[in-house]
């Protein structure tokens, strides 16, 4: 196979979620119902670095953290301490962060999600601690009616008052999987299509990329064209439990830049993998609806989704980040990212469309980095992490590195705090102009849809996931 260059594919972009990037503080959240209870002030910090110094508090003070936040309006670390431990919140207040005293503690908290688990693992469920509460967010999607309604209403008001919450979803938790500019295969039940999520290096040395597990467990070999033969094989895919994949490239010589294209010549330049941070702001790229925003609404979710091959059985996936981001068929794999170059998330699952809303969960990109000794950044990808010259401002390049290679793991949160995967690589460009075609994609199932042109940002050789 000839040379070629494999950009993150992220299809058209939407025009709904475009205003994310020309005002990219249009949907900050401003936590107008933030807690009483709130004490002290905070140093302001970007995203990445309020994750960075929520892991260094949360090593540090371990279970006397009862969760974290970021408090995107004022740009502060909003820390929970248990009512009463004095010590901790001075230590919080003196990292540069905001100390919120709460009710709940760590381990009550996990103690509730244990008892979910025991007692409620219905199809159709999930639930996630929210910082932001102080509770449990339980969900349920439209399914789950009856008798299993009962049982999850029952099970949540057991835990007691002030400890979890119970919300209805209208959607159906399901993977996201069919869509548009995608990566594709074929299987003895049809074709398949998913999105790229991130290029990377494999611990081998190979180029790579990562997206969803339940799409590499559909199939072993994807192609970057409908019908077109293999460009890629699966390496490595777990689900459920988890929901991630490792595809390596067949051509050794493929050129993996680290940048997520969202059109028009523009590009997110990927320079470090990030830990989510409830409240921040996101962007996920999808092979169907292109470019969305939202926020992270919860960490270490578990999510039970019906399984598609056991007949009444249920695939439940932990640890994964909620979000209010929207998603629908063929996103499945796709790039969960911060404004700054951030890689946070591959898209897994949820309910709901982008026309009504809904959640979406993601499998961290750490935590798939970690399992599969992959680092990001694609073989043969020019220019290291501090090598960038993109702009912040997400009209023009969308997302200035400068200082990204910086990643000292200082708790001086005026620092950036995250632990930097790989190098940033070749950025090439892409529009994110939101009026471009999305290739065609009508989304209405597996490799359906036109794809006609559908590369035309990535020159004809983008990959993207479509089941």
């Amino acid at each position: 196979m000839p040379k070629r260059k494999a950009a993150i594919a992220v299809g058209g972009v939407a025009a709904l979620g475009a205003a994310a990037i020309l005002l990219p503080n249009a949907n900050a959240s401003q936590d107008k119902n933030q807690a009483s209870g709130t004490t002290g002030t905070a140093r302001t910090l970007k995203a990445t670095q309020a994750s960075g110094l929520a892991a260094q508090l949360q090593k540090v003070l371990g279970d006397a953290v009862a969760g974290s936040y970021y408090d995107s309006g004022k740009q502060q670390l909003v820390v929970n301490v248990v009512s009463g431990d004095n010590n901790v919140i001075a230590q919080v207040k003196k990292a540069g962060a905001v100390a919120r005293q709460v009710s709940n503690s760590t381990s009550e908290l996990k103690a509730a999600a244990t008892t979910l688990k025991t007692k409620a693992t219905i199809p159709g469920t999930s639930w996630a601690v929210d910082p932001r509460t102080d509770k449990v967010l339980v969900t349920a999607d439209s399914t789950v009616t009856g008798a299993k309604w009962n049982r999850l209403q029952s099970t949540v008001q057991s835990l007691g008052s002030g400890m979890a919450t119970l919300k209805k979803s209208a959607g159906t938790f399901k993977t996201f999987v069919s869509g548009g500019d995608a990566i594709f295969s074929q299987t003895q039940q049809g074709g398949v299509r998913c999105s790229l999520g991130f290029n990377v290096t494999a611990s081998d040395g190979s180029p790579a990329f990562l997206t969803a597990g339940h799409c590499g467990v559909a199939a072993k070999d994807w192609s970057d064209s409908q019908n077109g033969q293999p460009v890629a094989t699966v390496d490595q895919a777990k689900f459920p439990g988890n929901d991630f994949s490792l595809v390596k490239y067949n051509d050794p010589s493929t050129q993996a830049p680290s940048e997520v294209n969202t059109g028009n010549g523009q590009t997110v330049q990927i320079t470090q993998a990030a830990d989510a941070t409830v409240g921040e702001t996101v962007f996920r790229m999808g092979s169907t609806t292109g470019l969305h925003d939202g926020q992270v609404t919860g960490l270490d979710a578990t999510v039970n989704f019906a399984s598609e091959t056991v007949p009444g059985g249920t695939d439940t996936v932990n640890g994964l980040i909620q979000t209010n981001v929207c998603a629908e068929p063929g996103d499945s794999g796709g790039s969960l990212f911060t404004q700054d170059g951030g890689a946070v998330g591959l898209t897994s699952g949820g309910s709901g469309d982008c026309t009504s809303g809904g959640e979406t969960f993601f499998q961290p990109v750490t935590a798939a980095l970690q399992a599969t000794g992959a680092t990001l950044g694609g073989g043969n990808a020019a220019g290291g992490a501090g090598d960038q010259s993109g702009s912040a401002d997400p009209s023009a390049s969308a997302g200035d590195q400068s200082g990204a290679g910086d990643q000292s793991g200082s708790a001086d949160p005026s620092a950036s705090a995250s632990d930097p995967a790989g190098a940033a690589g070749d950025q090439s460009g892409g529009s994110a102009d939101p009026t471009a075609s999305a290739g065609g994609q009508s989304g209405n199932g597996a490799g359906s849809g036109d794809q006609s042109g559908s590369g035309s940002a990535n020159d004809g050789s983008s990959l993207t996931s479509t089941r």
